[in-house]
């Protein structure tokens, strides 16, 4: 039977307070006022007092208002009609589409059991060279990609999201501007990919309460279609827009900052989402790629310094490119074996060159005396720069390997470039005769 309470006690902001016994945190709620019915969120239980976060915001609330408990935390409908089509934070359709309400489930459950995982040790391919040759994207890797304003990385997940060989993408938008929801929902259905994408997505003029539930719902979707034998990517821009949410209701709750006006609990409210990832035994996964923006490109920030910890690497975005010394997939080792031989001592020996590019650009900045070394160093960089780096590239990984013995044997001569004798016996490119240019 459901509780129903007709004296709130104290409104602040959009957190109510009402005394009631018997709830539970996490259990949904409804506020009828004069203007109509509004859900709320207990988010909060100190003895008989409970508060609740209404989701559209405390305006139009009064004390004299009736609070209905539902008995059950939020729920969101799961089954195949959910792809293709765009939800909002708390899982009503923003398409006009119907609405969806079989297969009720609830969100923001537990990790799966460390027993029910296996080792990750499928590939999924991107197109993009700068993480499917240099650091491999693995199944059931959790990864954040570090950038800053301004950055193209809605960019980079819209290309992830069309062409990234999974089976269902899950995409959350956390305060995103409503251009770039837009750029998202036009991108997906302009590259034939909305149909395989479920949109959950928040805008910043929402309700700040749903910012915190597009990554439970999304995940909770996820893990059930992981458990049909879906390979599920779940893609969540912007991490720091969630944790900024979570400050701004610790602040309304009247909780103690911790670093930066963080809550305290920081750290386990990321790692309760990015541990979501997994890869069943005999069913499908969920990997996950998170946006973390760093106000000020300070990767000491509380939200990617928490972040570092929980993950399996990161992606810099950086000037438009995903950078090779910052980014790191520590899960790559388990699948780059059996890609191509090659694999991993030319991502090994290119990246090696490209550092030794760097500082021959330097010393050029600084007027120091080049070398002939140097001199094929910076055509090296140049070349790397433009046909591997550049985010518009877009070729299978296969092409990317063969580009990389190009671009070296355009640039050097097979002994200047350290990698082992049989390797370059194998792939190292002939000479056209006629254009005198390296093909592989």
């Amino acid at each position: 039977m459901r509780k129903v309470y007709s004296r709130i006690e104290t409104i602040a902001g959009n957190v109510i307070s009402v005394k009631a016994e018997g709830v539970r945190y996490g259990e949904l709620a409804t506020v009828n006022t004069r203007y109509g019915t509004s859900l709320a969120e207990v988010i909060r239980m100190r003895d008989d007092e409970v508060s609740l976060q209404v989701y559209a915001g405390g305006r139009g609330i009064s004390t004299g208002d009736e609070v209905r408990f539902m008995g059950h935390p939020m729920q969101v409908s799961f089954s195949d009609n959910l792809l293709g089509r765009v939800f909002n934070g708390s899982g009503r359709p923003r398409d006009n589409g119907p609405e969806l309400t079989e297969g009720l489930i609830e969100i923001g459950g537990p990790s799966v059991n460390p027993a029910k995982r296996i080792i990750p040790r499928n590939m999924i391919r991107t197109g993009i060279p700068m993480i499917d040759l240099f650091n491999t994207l693995v199944e059931s890797q959790k990864l954040p990609i570090f950038s800053v304003s301004g950055e193209p990385y809605n960019e980079l997940l819209a290309r992830i999201a069309m062409q990234a060989e999974v089976d269902i993408i899950i995409l959350g938008g956390i305060g995103l501007k409503y251009d770039d929801y837009l750029f998202f929902k036009d991108s997906l259905e302009e590259g034939g990919a909305l149909s395989r994408t479920i949109f959950f997505v928040h805008t910043a003029s929402d309700p700040v309460v749903e910012a915190l539930l597009v990554p439970d719902i999304s995940l909770a979707v996820a893990e059930k279609f992981a458990l049909k034998g879906k390979r599920v990517l779940v893609l969540l821009t912007d991490m720091t827009n969630f944790a900024d949410a979570m400050k701004e209701i610790a602040i309304t709750q009247e909780q103690v900052p911790s670093n930066r006006g963080y809550p305290g609990d920081l750290y386990s409210q990321l790692a309760s989402r990015y541990e979501k990832a997994v890869d069943f035994e005999g069913a499908g996964s969920i990997t996950i790629l998170g946006v973390t923006t760093m106000p000020g490109d300070d990767v000491t920030h509380p939200v990617p310094d928490n972040t570092g910890y929980i993950t399996e690497g990161q992606y810099y975005l950086r000037n438009g490119r995903i950078e090779p010394f910052g980014s790191l997939s520590r899960l790559k080792q388990l699948v780059n074996d059996s890609t191509r031989d090659d694999h991993r001592a030319l991502m090994d020996g290119m990246i090696k060159l490209y550092a030794n590019y760097k500082e021959s650009q330097e010393k050029k900045s600084m007027g120091f005396r080049m070398s002939e070394w140097d001199d094929k160093l910076l055509k090296y960089g140049e070349i790397f720069e433009r046909t591997l780096m550049d985010l518009s590239v877009n070729i299978p990984l296969e092409e990317a390997l063969d580009r990389g013995w190009s671009i070296l044997a355009d640039c050097f001569n097979s002994q200047e470039t350290g990698l082992k004798s049989e390797l370059i016996k194998q792939f190292w490119p002939k000479k056209d005769e006629e254009s005198g240019e390296a093909t592989a």
